[in-house]
């Protein structure tokens, strides 16, 4: 199959590791044995203390993006390393430069890549990317398990979808903050992409790299999207 993991950095990030990077590393080595891969790496937490004191500064929306997207190019450029000639890092570049090394290099290594685009999160990118190579399928891994009514966190009775419409999807999320560093479940842009190109997508817990070969594989407990 074709591909694309949205990997929050709120996972990947959680801690700064090499030990914690390897465990993800080496669930994508064992994907791209049998798939081709788009891995799109978020920002996490290095980016939310960054936005954070650009706030405090006095940075608007725009440049708290552009603090984020810097980040999730850091992070990219740190993850890409450990697949050593099996990855290929897409990052520091604009978008259509970024989409056509993609198309270039799909399929022939792991492509990581990072956060291009003011006003959007990396799951708008990770859209963006399965629409470019027709992927079967997006999956976005990052600590949210899967998709609620309302914030579970808020309300601990709230029960999790197993499936979804894309046009139910969209109408929990509209319910949702999109501001940056704010983007707690999935980018409204990016729920607007998938269900426009019909893809499916399924949202799982990141935290273990295992439940994403696992969500592939067919086996999970998140939320199926389409």
């Amino acid at each position: 199959m074709k591909i694309v993991i949205s990997l929050g950095g709120s996972v990947l990030t959680k801690e700064l590791t090499a030990e914690h990077f390897k465990k993800y590393i080496d669930a994508f080595v064992k994907l791209s044995q049998k798939h081709k891969l788009i891995i799109v790496v978020g920002g996490g937490k290095v980016c939310r203390e960054y936005q954070k004191i650009g706030k405090e500064l006095g940075a608007g929306n725009n440049e708290r993006d552009f603090i984020g997207i810097m980040a999730t190019h850091l992070n990219a450029s740190t993850f890409v390393t450990g697949f050593g000639s099996k990855g290929h890092l897409v990052a520091w570049k604009q978008r259509k430069e970024a989409e056509k090394e993609v198309k270039n290099n799909f399929g022939k290594r792991i492509i990581v890549c990072a956060g291009y685009d003011v006003g959007a999160s990396t799951d708008h990118d990770a859209a963006c990317f399965a629409k470019l190579v027709n992927a079967d399928l997006l999956i976005n891994a990052s600590n949210v398990p899967g998709v609620y009514p309302e914030d579970p966190k808020a309300n601990p009775d709230a029960r999790m979808f197993e499936k979804l419409s894309y046009g139910e999807f969209l109408s929990i999320l509209r319910k949702n903050a999109q501001t940056p560093g704010e983007y707690r479940l999935f980018d409204l842009k990016a729920a607007r992409l998938i269900k426009k190109f019909k893809i499916k997508t399924i949202i799982i817990d990141g935290n273990d790299p295992e439940g994403i070969i696992k969500a592939v594989e067919g086996h999970h407990n998140g939320t199926v999207i389409g």
